[in-house]
């Protein structure tokens, strides 16, 4: 799983000046001149980088921001931020997000490529030959991300590691010096991204935790057993909306049916969770910002903050569109769904988890909020 074969990371690019030399990444002939080079970007701003990086994700068209090192900045950063944003999912320490940065740099530019040295393809340019996953699963720069992450952590030491030994150890790329070159850009572009993020680092869910049952406040006399089995991302079989459910809360919980099926992000703003940028999609808490925005409700954006929206009510008493908070304590909870009366719940759980619906028993509820 962890190899690559020799001469990965050699990827057609446009020309890339960097300290005054003109690097055309093309082939494996060419590759040596990338592994030679020793001009690596030194003395960077990083509050200017923050600058230029924020100028690119409030939707600037990138021809005005300048950041040395990249010369396609409103497709470059977005998928940095990606990276970033899939590591403080996964829980990765911060010197992770900037190997895995260095690391895309070195082989795609952070360029989401459609092809590459052989059956090369992606951000890290991962081969499905070398089981890395499909064709199609590897260009998906979050899917591309978790499976360098995983392999980072599977390295014992890495974190005694340079930043190049620590990628050359997932990547074993027949150039292991060339990612040094990027540790200084790569340092800069995580601070930066790392804090457009609300609560980084407190706001993601336990990984690989399903809710417990029980422990919590007393739940509704339906608890959604009646259901069966729920498959991921589905409306359960004969499933209505509550007669007496209040118009807004039915209109929140309508749109958030239509993000079922699509992938959690952690981050992630939940306003074009079909589209193609991962940062579109959905995590628990943007999820029911978005839905109750559709009916013309405002919420805060964080789970730490919408635990206060509202007016607390009773689990047992809970009506559609009622937030209900899950895992780490009533007062700093770390997940919310939505519940849709039935005793179903719906929610944007975890990383690798499509928003889904799921019966209140397998909720260990902390708080409920009723925001209307």
């Amino acid at each position: 799983m962890k190899g690559i074969a020799a001469g990965i990371g050699v990827v057609v690019l446009s020309p890339l000046l960097l300290a005054g030399t003109a690097m055309m990444m093309a082939s494996s002939s060419e590759a040596a001149t990338t592994a030679s080079f020793s001009g690596c970007l030194t003395g960077l701003d990083t509050a200017e980088v923050t600058k230029e990086v924020t100028k690119i994700l409030d939707g600037a068209s990138g021809k005005d921001v300048h950041i040395q090192g990249l010369d396609l900045p409103a497709e470059q950063i977005p998928n940095a931020q990606t990276i970033v944003a899939t590591g403080l999912s996964l829980d990765v320490p911060k010197k992770g997000q900037i190997v895995a940065i260095a690391t895309a740099m070195q082989e795609s530019r952070l360029r989401n490529l459609n092809s590459g040295d052989r059956d090369s393809l992606g951000l890290f340019q991962q081969r499905p030959s070398q089981g890395w996953g499909t064709a199609q699963q590897i260009r998906d720069p979050v899917y591309a991300s978790e499976q360098f992450y995983k392999h980072l952590l599977k390295v014992d030491g890495w974190q005694q590691m340079k930043v190049t030994q620590a990628a050359q150890a997932v990547q074993a790329s027949g150039y292991p010096d060339a990612y040094a070159q990027w540790e200084d850009l790569a340092t800069a572009l995580q601070k930066a991204i790392a804090k457009t993020f609300p609560n980084a680092g407190k706001d993601e869910p336990a990984k690989d935790t399903e809710s417990a049952s029980g422990a919590g406040m007393c739940t509704p006399d339906k608890d959604g057993t009646s259901f069966g089995r729920i498959p991921e991302g589905s409306v359960p079989k004969g499933y209505k909306f509550p007669k007496d459910a209040d118009p807004k809360a039915r209109a929140a919980i309508e749109w958030a049916m239509h993000q079922l099926g699509t992938l959690y992000q952690w981050g992630g703003s939940c306003t074009d969770s079909h589209g193609p940028d991962p940062m579109g999609r959905c995590d628990c808490s943007s999820l029911m910002q978005q839905a109750y925005a559709h009916a013309d409700v405002k919420l805060t954006r964080t789970t730490y903050t919408q635990v206060n929206e509202g007016k607390s009510v009773s689990a047992k008493s809970l009506k559609p569109g009622d937030l209900i908070f899950s895992r780490g304590t009533a007062a700093q909870p770390e997940h919310v769904g939505m519940y849709m009366g039935e005793g179903l719940v719906i929610e944007a759980p975890r990383t690798s988890k499509p928003v889904r619906i799921t019966p209140i028993k397998d909720w260990d509820i902390l708080a409920a909020r009723r925001v209307l």
